[in-house]
């Protein structure tokens, strides 16, 4: 087997959103070296809400990329809360919906250089309840799922997270293993 060994962390920063190591790792042909990793206290969430053919996405600006692009909600969970009711209370902080969820699938978004891991749901049983928060999205749109390559091909979706999120429910409901779709949002 090639598997690294760490013989030890150092942390080199921390906050209360994530601490930056340097880990003194060994790679299988004897190799020692310091390797940076970034650290999150806790996992993240991500939700495709679905309504038959549409999603529902946020067009918002990342000042981290200078880019800006549509996005499924998502975030970090609070100490102490489950990944399904972060995705839920995120989901309905970010777009004003309330949805029922069921787990898609889950990443690690930067695995060469993070251990954090984001858990992606699918949302149904869309039930508009309030506003979105203006701060998290310039616009919340029901988007037809058919239109996603082309928003791929053409960049409009920038985020890894967003990307792997509707690439996996597209691959699978393609795919006759379908994914969780769940009954039309009420408006």
């Amino acid at each position: 087997m090639t598997q690294w060994t760490v013989h030890g962390t150092r942390r080199i920063y921390e906050s209360e959103w994530m601490s930056v190591d340097l880990d003194d790792v060994e790679i299988p042909d004897g190799e020692r070296f310091e390797h940076h990793v970034v650290r999150l206290p806790h996992p993240s969430t991500g939700v495709v809400v679905v309504d038959d053919d549409n999603v529902l996405l946020m067009w918002r600006h990342r000042f981290t990329t200078g880019t800006w692009g549509w996005e499924i909600p998502a975030g970090r969970c609070e100490a102490n809360e489950t990944v399904e009711a972060a995705a839920v209370r995120e989901t309905e902080e970010e777009t004003g919906y309330r949805v029922r969820v069921e787990p898609l699938i889950t990443v690690n978004p930067l695995n060469g250089i993070s251990s954090h891991t984001t858990h992606i749901f699918v949302g149904t049983g869309a039930t508009k309840i309030g506003e979105p928060d203006p701060a998290e999205a310039a616009k919340v749109e029901w988007v037809p799922l058919s239109e996603i390559p082309a928003f791929i091909r053409k960049g409009l979706i920038p985020c890894g997270i967003t990307l792997a999120a509707l690439t996996t429910y597209l691959t699978l409901r393609t795919a006759g293993s379908e994914p969780p779709s769940g009954p039309h949002r009420a408006g």
